[in-house]
């Protein structure tokens, strides 16, 4: 071969050779990338060319898909009673992707995930047609409903736990929205979209787990846990040191109670039961912001939770001593979320013991085979089963005789704890109330709850945490009650 010939079949098996390289990179190493782009159409047209597993609670599917016309994608996603299940399954649009469990089971509802590899290369023998698994949720029905009726159209959020296992129970979050009006691709879909995106109520914000407001006078129950840890008390019924009035540290201003309430040097269980500021705030400043930070961190503070829908981080910040102070009392930059609350909540009702929030509890195949069961886990371990007993007698005695008797249910102990939170410039604003408990049956705890309503039509001195959401807690609770007689 002449010297021109061999240089250009050198160069063109150099060409076959990039070309051979270009493409395998492209299938091999970037193929994921690629599938998941927003601007590759196909991989949205696959995902609603057959039908979509459903969403499961309490055996009954609250979702389901209907074929399209006039459209390439064959099927679209529609939900049962969708404004109350949107806080828990999220939606999934044609046009606007998805959220919450759509999105992160989209492999198992499209039936695309490596989990379900057995059950495609079988349809391609059988010549079934190609079908997405389900997803088993932990949700109560009649829980759900109880905290999507108490709501109402206030502004709020309910979230329920099994404090023995950590299934949520209850995920509720108003105003709420239908996912069914936009899950297409219709120009009436992009102006459901666009009218929901500028609301100013923010229907698509999940307050359960992604907005965190101040707990109030609630965060007072992870201040007395703070207490018993530390030693700083040992019995609940012994005189606290705690004057009357109480400045608060390094200021001039004292730090104020809600009435006139007996709380002078009272008790923690006395504290606990008329919602002492001037207790809890020197028991906050009397451990020192360190102590207070170590103690919110074992109850789920400082960290994203994931349920696996992820958990905004509640907030127990780093701060000097009088904000340290407020701070103790649910005030200050002390911000959490509903489901954080619920967690306290459900710490102390089990004895201590801290489990990982989940609400899947299975993933079934498309004949129905199990293919994935939760296994419990602890979270952690925020207090002793001693301490935990003493703060349940606390709760328990708020809600028998105290400011949390609207959460009482016949032949069952409750106990919780109301709050109260501050919100805005010099508390300018109209207060969130806050009210969180757990009941008790002879099986031990099958509820914990935390509720939070922001009533902006309510009168400023009719908002309270007894009065507005002790009421929608003892409905969850008695929802999730009934359901297991």
């Amino acid at each position: 071969m002449n010297k021109p010939l061999r240089r250009i079949a050198i160069f063109c098996g150099v060409l076959i050779l990039a070309l051979l390289v270009r493409t395998n990179y492209l299938q091999y190493v970037r193929a994921d990338e690629l599938n998941s782009r927003d601007e590759n159409r196909r991989v949205r047209i696959e995902r609603y060319a057959h039908e979509r597993g459903n969403i499961i609670v309490d055996g009954n599917p609250v979702t389901e898909s209907v074929e399209t016309k006039d459209s390439d994608f064959k099927y679209k996603r529609v939900w049962k009673n969708g404004p109350m299940w949107a806080p828990v399954t999220g939606y999934s649009s044609q046009a606007f992707d998805a959220n919450f469990l759509e999105k992160l089971e989209d492999g198992i509802l499209t039936g695309n995930d490596d989990q379900l590899f057995f059950n495609r290369t079988l349809s391609m023998f059988t010549g079934e047609k190609k079908q997405g698994g389900n997803v088993v949720t932990t949700l109560n029905a009649a829980a759900q409903k109880a905290a999507f009726k108490g709501l109402g159209d206030r502004k709020g959020a309910v979230a329920a736990l099994d404090p023995q296992t950590g299934a949520i129970l209850a995920l509720v979050s108003t105003p709420s929205y239908d996912p069914s009006t936009f899950a297409g691709n219709s120009a009436a879909d992009s102006k459901a979209w666009e009218k929901l995106s500028k609301d100013k109520d923010k229907p698509m914000l999940n307050r359960a787990l992604r907005e965190t407001y101040p707990p109030g006078s609630t965060f007072k129950v992870v201040t007395a846990a703070a207490a018993l840890e530390n030693g700083l008390y040992t019995s609940i019924d012994e005189h606290t040191k705690s004057p009357l009035p109480y400045r608060l540290p390094l200021t001039t201003g004292n730090l104020e109670n809600e009435g006139n309430i007996p709380c002078e040097n009272a008790s923690l269980r006395e504290a606990l039961r008329w919602s002492c500021n001037t207790v809890f705030g020197k028991i906050s400043d009397d451990l020192g912001n360190q102590k207070m930070i170590d103690q919110a961190n074992k109850f789920g503070f400082n960290k994203d939770i994931f349920t696996p829908v992820r958990a905004d981080a509640s907030v127990y910040p780093k701060d000097n001593r009088p904000q340290n102070a407020m701070a103790g009392i649910g005030q200050a930059s002390n911000r959490a979320t509903p489901l954080q609350m619920a967690m306290v909540a459900a710490a102390v009702a089990n004895d201590g013991k801290l489990m990982q929030p989940y609400m899947i509890a299975e993933r079934k195949a498309p004949n129905l085979d199990v293919i994935y069961t939760h296994e419990k886990e602890q979270l952690s371990q925020p207090l002793s089963g001693e301490n935990a007993q003493k703060l349940q007698q606390m709760m328990e005695t708020v809600v028998k005789n105290g400011t949390g008797t609207n959460a009482l249910i016949n032949g069952v102990t409750v106990g919780g704890k109301t709050g109260t939170a501050q919100h805005g410039l010099n508390n300018s604003e109209k207060p969130y109330a806050w009210f969180i408990s757990y009941a008790k049956t002879d099986k031990g705890s099958p509820v914990a709850v935390a509720v939070v309503v922001e009533d902006g039509q309510a009168n400023r001195d009719d908002i309270s945490g007894g009065g507005l959401a002790a009421p929608i807690a003892k409905a969850v609770m008695k929802a999730v009650i009934d359901s297991k007689r």
